[in-house]
C-alpha cells in the first residue's frame, strides 16, 4: 500500500472502529440487560450478535485477511440491527424486518461472492464468468433464506411443545413470503453491484487462505 492510501485509509478505520465499538457496547448493554431482568431472548441474540461483530478481526488475526474497514462496518451493522429488531424494533416497527432481511441477505450473498471469486483466482483451471457468479449469488441467498424460515418454523414447534421461548420466530405465511422477498432484494444489489467492490476482499481472501499468486509452484 503507498504512503498516499495509507493516509487515505486511517480515517476511514478510525471511523469504523468507533462505529464498531459503539454497536458493541450496545450490544454487551443488550446482553447485561437481558441478566438483569431474565430475558433469554436478549442475552442469546445479544451474545451471538457480539460474537460476529469480532469475525473481522479474527479473520485477519487468525488468517492475515484484513478485510476493508467499511466491510466490518456491514458484517456488524447487519447482526446489531437484528438484535434491535429482536430486543424491540420489531414490534413497534414493521419495515424493521424487512431492513434486516435485505441486510442480512446481503451480507450472505456477499460472502458467496468473495468464497467463489476467491476460488477462481486460486485455479488457473478454474474460469468462473460474471454472469454465472450473478446467478450463484442469488441462487444461494435463495437457498439460505429457505433454510433460515424452515429453522424459524422448527423452533416455533420446539416453543410449542416446550413452552420455551426462542430467539426466532416466524409470524405467518405473509410474513414468510416477505421475508424471502427482500432476501432477494439484497442478493440483487450485491449480485448487480458486489463483482465491482468486492473483488479486492476475495483477493486478500485467496492470499490469506493460499498464499500470494507469485508463491504457488
Amino acid at each position: 500500500m503507498s504512503v498516499r492510501s495509507a493516509l487515505r485509509a486511517r480515517p476511514s478505520l478510525r471511523t469504523q472502529r468507533r462505529l464498531t465499538r459503539l454497536m458493541q457496547a450496545l450490544l454487551v448493554a443488550i446482553v447485561v440487560y437481558g441478566a438483569a431482568f431474565g430475558q433469554p431472548k436478549a442475552i442469546t441474540n445479544g451474545g451471538l450478535g457480539l460474537f460476529v461483530t469480532f469475525v473481522p478481526a479474527l479473520l485477519e488475526r487468525n488468517y492475515d485477511i484484513p478485510l476493508d474497514p467499511w466491510l466490518g462496518v456491514w458484517i456488524t451493522s447487519a447482526v446489531f440491527l437484528h438484535t434491535l429488531g429482536s430486543a424491540w424494533f420489531y414490534a413497534q416497527i414493521g419495515w424493521w424486518d424487512h431492513l434486516t432481511h435485505a441486510l442480512s441477505a446481503s451480507l450472505v450473498a456477499g460472502a458467496g461472492y468473495t468464497t467463489l471469486r476467491a476460488v477462481d483466482l486460486h485455479s488457473d483451471r478454474i474460469r468462473i464468468p460474471p454472469r454465472f457468479a450473478f446467478v450463484f449469488i442469488f441462487v444461494v441467498v435463495l437457498a439460505f433464506g429457505v433454510v433460515w424460515e424452515l429453522f424459524e418454523f422448527a423452533l416455533d414447534i420446539v416453543a410449542d411443545e416446550t413452552g420455551v421461548s426462542m430467539p426466532l420466530a416466524q409470524h405467518g405465511l405473509d410474513d414468510t413470503v416477505l421475508d424471502l422477498m427482500y432476501n432477494s432484494v439484497g442478493a440483487l444489489i450485491v449480485a448487480t453491484f458486489g463483482q465491482a467492490h468486492l473483488s479486492g476482499v476475495a483477493e486478500r481472501v485467496r492470499e490469506g487462505l493460499y498464499g500470494a499468486l507469485d508463491e504457488r509452484s
